[in-house]
């Protein structure tokens, strides 16, 4: 299959969509984000890269970190990790207090905030220190991604930090019901820092591969975690990776994926390959519109769905 022409096919078509939606200028630091901006990689097992786009640029990847640290936590704890966030999709906004309230402090799921901010809180409780933490997560993304070098932007992480009440309150509301073990500003902080990870499409799909093929990463041959984990990882990120339009994106794309309101997507075809997408302006549910769409276009062209 010719991947490359299919992804400018996919360019050329997208064409009149790439203004459309807003950036999510909720962070200051990402509404100065330019829209209209798209890139798209496919990584493959033998290490075959096809890209279009502004593929080579940095971007903040916000809530696809959450895959990363629920990888580090299971990989930790196991089922046990399951007393303390859920796998339900919530059928909610991400930062829903509401439900939280409603549930006694356990999110539903460990990609809506209240439920990465705990994964987070569980990993600060294992290594014993959040700037620990923040290495041992810099340390596997730096792996699995082939750069060495990766980063977050402090700049975007202080920006969340400072209109950061409601993901606060979130974590002050899980504490009161006991389901909180570390101090909720440095928890917090470091979640931010986390979801500040600023990466390319190239080394996003190459971050994702290991998901794609049971653990394992093709490339490299390293185990990072067992099949039974990875199998639970992809079932999650199908039922809960784009929020409350997780079904939608189930629907019309047909991938384990996982969204985050920077505008990227990362999403895998079982023992194929893993895909990145980017682009800034976000539908409604603060998911990428070109960059769904994007998807949609590609596995409709490849036939490439796990369905």
């Amino acid at each position: 299959m010719n991947y490359q022409a299919i992804l400018n096919e996919i360019y050329e078509e997208l064409q009149p969509e790439l203004m459309r939606g807003r950036v999510a200028d909720y962070i200051p630091a990402l509404a100065e984000v330019e829209k209209g901006q798209f890139a798209m990689t496919v990584t493959l097992d033998d290490g075959q890269v096809f890209s279009v786009g502004e593929s080579s640029k940095q971007f903040s990847i916000q809530s696809i970190s959450k895959v990363f640290t629920f990888t580090l936590a299971l990989d930790i704890y196991s089922r046990e990790l399951y007393k303390r966030v859920g796998v339900e999709p919530s059928g909610n906004p991400f930062n829903s207090l509401v439900q939280l309230e409603y549930e006694n402090g356990i999110p539903r799921n460990p990609f809506i905030n209240a439920g990465a901010i705990t994964i987070t809180d569980t990993l600060i409780s294992h290594y014993k220190d959040e700037y620990k933490t923040l290495e041992v997560i810099m340390h596997f993304v730096r792996q699995i991604s082939g750069n060495p070098k990766l980063s977050f932007d402090s700049a975007v992480a202080k920006s969340e930090m400072e209109h950061g009440d409601r993901n606060l309150a979130l974590a002050r509301l899980m504490k009161s019901f006991g389901n909180f073990e570390n101090d909720v500003i440095n928890t917090v902080m470091t979640y931010f820092k986390h979801c500040a990870i600023t990466m390319n499409t190239e080394e996003l799909s190459r971050s994702m591969l290991f998901l794609a093929f049971g653990g394992r990463d093709p490339i490299s041959k390293k185990q990072f975690i067992t099949p039974s984990q990875a199998k639970r990882i992809n079932a999650v990120m199908l039922t809960c990776g784009h929020y409350d339009a997780s079904g939608e994106f189930a629907f019309h794309v047909g991938l384990p994926a996982k969204s985050g309101v920077g505008g990227g997507i990362a999403a895998i075809v079982p023992g194929k390959m893993s895909i990145a997408v980017w682009s800034p302006a976000l539908n409604k549910y603060g998911n990428s519109h070109a960059g769904t769409l994007a998807l949609e276009k590609f596995t409709t062209k490849t036939g490439l769905s796990i369905f």
